[in-house]
C-alpha cells in the first residue's frame, strides 16, 4: 500500500487534526442516533455523516441466511459516495465509522478490527475496508493482515479522489495547500470553523492556516451550490481557490477491483 508524507510543513498550533494525513478535520461528535444504510438486499449499522433521508427507499432487512453477503467497513466521511458506488451490487451492505475517529486516528486500527469481526458474526462471507491509512501511520495495515482483510490503497482520500499520480503533482506544485472534498465542503463552518474553535478564538486562525497559500477543492459531483461553498471556504480563509473535478476517482476503481478480484460479480 501507498502511504503519502504530510501535506506540507506547517506550523502545529495543537495537537488537533487539521486536512492532511495526520491533520485531517473532523467534529468532536457525530450525529446522537445512527443511521441504518441498505444496500442491495440488507442494512446494516452505519454512522455516517449524512442525513438518515439520504438513504430513504433503501431495503432494511438484513436476513443472515444469505449466501455471498459482503461488507464494506467504511470512513463516514465516505457514506454518501460508498452507498452510490454500491448501489448496483447485489447483496452489499455499507457499515460506516464515526468520522470522528480522525481526531484520534490512532482509534481507527481498533475500531476497524471490532466492526470486522462483528460483520462476521453477522454471517458476512466477504469484507473490504474504505479506509485509506488516515493518519494512522501504519498501525492499520497490521490488523488488516491479521484478518485478512483488503482496504483502500494510498494515505488518504485525497490522494485516492485525485488519483495517486496527480495528487502527487499537485502536492508539489504547491505544497501549501488546503484540500476540500464535496464532504467538506458541505461540511465546512462545522468542522473547520466550529470545530477547531475559530468561531470562539478568531486569533486560532493564522496559527492554523496561516502558512496555506490555496485551496484545492476535489468535487465528487458536479453541484453548484457545493462549488459555492467550496469559494466561500477558501474566500473566508483567504486563499486562492482551484476546482478539480474528480469524481469517485480511484474509490470507484478499487472497489471495481476487489470485487473482480474476490470473486464478487456487479
Amino acid at each position: 500500500m501507498v502511504r503519502q508524507s504530510d501535506q506540507g510543513t506547517k506550523k502545529r498550533p495543537s495537537k488537533r487534526s487539521i486536512n492532511g494525513v495526520r491533520r485531517q478535520v473532523v467534529p468532536r461528535a457525530d450525529q446522537a442516533t445512527e443511521d441504518r444504510v441498505g444496500i442491495g438486499s440488507g442494512a446494516v449499522r452505519a454512522r455516517p455523516l449524512v442525513r438518515q433521508e439520504d438513504h430513504q427507499g433503501r431495503s432494511a432487512s438484513a436476513g443472515s441466511d444469505r449466501p455471498g453477503r459482503v461488507l464494506v467497513v467504511g470512513c463516514g466521511a465516505l457514506a454518501r459516495e460508498l452507498v452510490e458506488l454500491t448501489r448496483p451490487l447485489p447483496n452489499v451492505d455499507v457499515a460506516c465509522l464515526p468520522p470522528e475517529l480522525h481526531n484520534r486516528p490512532g482509534g481507527i486500527p481498533a475500531r476497524v478490527r471490532a466492526r470486522i469481526r462483528q460483520g462476521r458474526r453477522d454471517g458476512y462471507e466477504r469484507i473490504f475496508v474504505a479506509y485509506a491509512d488516515c493518519g494512522t501511520g501504519g498501525l492499520l495495515e497490521p490488523v488488516l493482515a491479521d484478518e485478512g482483510v483488503e482496504r483502500l490503497p494510498g494515505a488518504h482520500c485525497y490522494e485516492f479522489f485525485a488519483g495517486r499520480t496527480d495528487f502527487a503533482r499537485l502536492a508539489d506544485e504547491e505544497p501549501a495547500t488546503f484540500w476540500l472534498t464535496d464532504f467538506l465542503a458541505r461540511n465546512f463552518e462545522r468542522l473547520v470553523i466550529r470545530g477547531l474553535g475559530i468561531d470562539r478564538h478568531p486569533e486560532l486562525e493564522p496559527m492554523y492556516f496561516g502558512n496555506y497559500k490555496r485551496l484545492v477543492y476535489l468535487s465528487q459531483t458536479d453541484d453548484p451550490d457545493l462549488l459555492e461553498m467550496a469559494r466561500r471556504a477558501a474566500d473566508r480563509l483567504g486563499l486562492e481557490f482551484e476546482h478539480r473535478h474528480t469524481g469517485y476517482g480511484e474509490l470507484a476503481t478499487s472497489i471495481a477491483a476487489w470485487r473482480v478480484v474476490d470473486g464478487g460479480a456487479a
